[in-house]
């Protein structure tokens, strides 16, 4: 192992969902490992079936954490809200995990980047809400829903940014296209979330961390699938990756 390998920072990435780890299904969290390595950062993936001594010990060697999309939905009980017809199953594993993970990149400082159901389980894990069903709750023509596995092309659409955040910095402005895979998003934001970008119809696009200098970027969209072609994706994760060697430093 050369110095350089041995200094690219460890990113901490859980599984999508229990059931697509035990039938050894990578093609999807494999996306994400991808864009970690092009950043120049070291993907770890962490399975959703350790307990919490052993998520308490693997954090511990890490220096980020990189909340995966999921096609799960989150227990709405977790935010005080009763069950819509149109929500998924949850994976509670998957759940239990990002919450573990949260915990320990919270009391060390470390940077968090949350992707899709990531930025809802972030939001969640700091006590805010969430749209259960898009469509029947907002009603909006903008078609956030797309899956992998569909015939027809992925759906864009565009995104404000809110001026002087740090996405706006990473943008280079204050709007993006971005590319949409969600039928529920933030409703009210969790403790010390700020709003920093939300589509037209005003759906909860991003989110940041604002109760300290540590970075927290929560983003509805899915960054890993546009890495090699969309400098806004590729910049996150190389920022995300920045903001774990200063924060090793610092340690």
């Amino acid at each position: 192992m050369n110095p350089e390998e041995r200094t690219k920072p460890r990113v901490g990435i859980p599984y999508r969902t229990r059931k697509e780890e035990l039938t050894g299904d990578f093609s999807q969290i494999e996306k994400y490992v991808t864009a970690v390595n092009r950043a120049g950062g070291e993907p770890v993936v962490i399975s959703l079936g350790r307990s919490s001594p052993e998520l308490q010990h693997i954090a511990r060697t890490l220096d980020a954490f990189l909340l995966s999309g999921s096609p799960a939905d989150l227990e709405p009980s977790l935010f005080h809200a009763e069950r819509h017809p149109q929500t998924a199953t949850p994976d509670s594993d998957r759940e239990r995990t990002d919450f573990a993970l949260l915990e320990h990149a919270f009391s060390e400082n470390k940077p968090v980047l949350a992707i899709c159901y990531g930025i809802q389980s972030l939001n969640v894990f700091l006590g805010g809400s969430l749209v259960q069903d898009i469509p029947s709750e907002i009603g909006t023509k903008i078609e956030h829903e797309w899956e992998d596995d569909q015939a027809a092309p992925e759906t864009f659409h565009p995104v404000w940014i809110e001026q002087g955040s740090q996405l706006a910095q990473i943008a280079g402005g204050g709007e993006a296209r971005v590319n949409s895979s969600h039928h529920q998003s933030i409703l009210d934001p969790g403790r010390n979330l700020r709003v920093v970008a939300r589509a037209e119809d005003q759906v909860v696009e991003a989110v940041e961390w604002t109760g300290s200098a540590q970075w927290v970027v929560g983003v509805q969209w899915h960054p890993e699938r546009m890495a090699d072609k969309d400098a806004l994706a590729r910049d996150l994760f190389s920022t995300l990756i920045e903001a774990a060697r200063k924060s090793a430093v610092q340690a």
